[in-house]
């Protein structure tokens, strides 16, 4: 085996700002510690924390991913690689291993490091691409469905149905047997219904509180979009049903911290609870989807497949926030 580079090609940022303070640098390769792994990085997708750690806000972020400047300053957390080192105290894979997985950062580069438990083994029959798509969105939609207990015969209402983690939240839910309805553009209908929606609405006309929504009608509802009022989203559950919130939007200082904050409180007592979500990194909910998606029970939608060399564009186009399913992001062959 040809030994490895001492520098590589990555993403880099300075300081926080929009897409234009990440630019292409060459970096040192990342040295391996002892319950890591490095792997050569052949696939990445974009998301919303992406973006968000790009930006540095929320501000209350910054006291976690650095105060002036990130601490990791290559982005990207979903990866689809190839294994090329191991720390020490690894004993699940082995160099040449496939894997996918969701890293504290770094994904886009030739050359990423990740604790072993943020990963797990990629079938040959799964491609890169697709599965470059699942750990993050994928990951916090079937967290979603699983806090909610999505169940045959319910009715479930999807809000924000048409973005990364909403158009796996779909498919999930109909899996389950669930009659999905869902929230999403108007020009999207047709894709998220092709997704398993019985009925769609477009969201600038239909809002909780809408006449074409009701109240009481649904027993989970999935709200990633995070703009409607809590105690709409309440009137839309049945006594004993559930609202689980993926998202939310909030100011510049704690983003959605003081709305979860308040669902909390709002639920204490109410047979209609509101439920923030807080998504982690997990190794038995990715292999749940890197099955669901080998056997083609479960399909990332990519609105855009971008090269390694247009990645800065592609975190425009994401940081916009008009993204239908997935960007991904070839690095490496």
């Amino acid at each position: 085996m040809n030994p490895l580079p001492t520098t590589m090609s990555a993403w880099c940022q300075e300081r926080y700002g929009g897409p234009e303070v990440v630019v292409q640098a060459q970096i040192d390769v990342p040295q391996v510690g002892r319950d890591e792994v490095l792997v050569r990085t052949h696939a990445t997708s974009l998301n919303a924390g992406d973006i968000y750690v790009m930006r540095g806000e929320p501000l209350v972020l910054r006291v976690a991913f650095g105060l002036r400047r990130p601490k990791q300053r290559v982005r990207g957390m979903d990866a689809a690689a190839t294994v090329v080192a191991l720390g020490e105290r690894v004993t699940q894979f082995k160099v040449g291993d496939e894997v996918v997985g969701e890293l504290a950062g770094g994904a886009l580069a030739e050359y990423a490091v990740s604790t072993a438990s943020r990963l797990v083994h990629r079938p040959s029959e799964l491609d890169v691409t697709v599965a470059a798509a699942l750990p993050v969105a994928g990951g916090t939609a079937l967290q979603a469905v699983d806090r909610a207990g999505v169940a045959t015969g319910q009715r479930v209402l999807v809000i924000g149905a048409s973005g990364g983690v909403g158009t796996f939240a779909v498919q999930l839910c109909a899996q389950r047997g669930a009659e999905v309805w869902a929230l999403c553009g108007e020009r999207n209908r047709p894709l998220v219904e092709s997704l398993g929606a019985a009925a769609t609405f477009d969201y600038k006309k239909v809002q909780p509180g809408a006449t074409e929504l009701g109240e009481a009608e649904f027993d989970v509802v999935i709200d990633i979009a995070g703009t409607a009022r809590l105690r709409a989203l309440q009137r839309l559950v049945r006594d004993g049903g559930k609202v689980v919130l993926v998202s939310g939007q909030g100011g510049r200082m704690l983003g959605p911290l003081a709305r979860l904050t308040a669902a909390s409180i709002i639920s204490v007592g109410s047979k209609r609870k509101l439920l923030p979500l807080a998504a982690t990194a997990n190794q038995d909910t990715l292999n749940s989807l890197v099955a669901l998606a080998t056997a083609g029970s479960l399909a990332p939608v990519i609105e855009h497949v971008s090269s390694f060399d247009e990645a800065d564009a592609a975190l425009a186009r994401a940081a916009d926030g008009h993204v239908v399913g997935k960007i991904v992001v070839t690095v490496t062959g």
